[in-house]
């Protein structure tokens, strides 16, 4: 997954390792785009390598306004976000990763 993101110029690449922290993935996978159009571009090819990768039934919302792009492909669940919309959420907070932490999900 991360190769995929880096890929596509993704910024601020985090990877969140929730083993033994949450039974909801096992990786959380946060990134930014520049803007609506890359965050929408980023998650398209997320959906693609997962579904070439034999998990195409990863599910996807926020497609439509690409502020915030959620992707959960079961055992990693994937945020993209526009940087603004990131800084209000601050995910990585929550978690508590710092960012350019990585815990090296594919």
């Amino acid at each position: 997954m991360s190769k995929v993101l880096e890929d596509g110029k993704a910024e601020n690449l985090v990877v969140i390792d929730l083993q033994g922290k949450t039974n909801i993935a096992d990786h959380l996978v946060i990134a930014s785009g520049r803007s609506q159009r890359q965050v929408l571009a980023l998650a398209e090819h997320v959906l693609a390598a997962l579904k070439s990768a034999g998990h195409g039934r990863a599910s996807a919302e926020g497609l439509p306004h690409g502020d915030w792009v959620l992707i959960d492909a079961g055992d990693v669940v994937v945020h993209l976000f526009r940087p603004e919309v990131r800084s209000y959420y601050n995910l990585e907070k929550m978690w508590g990763a710092t960012l350019g932490e990585a815990a090296g999900a594919s």
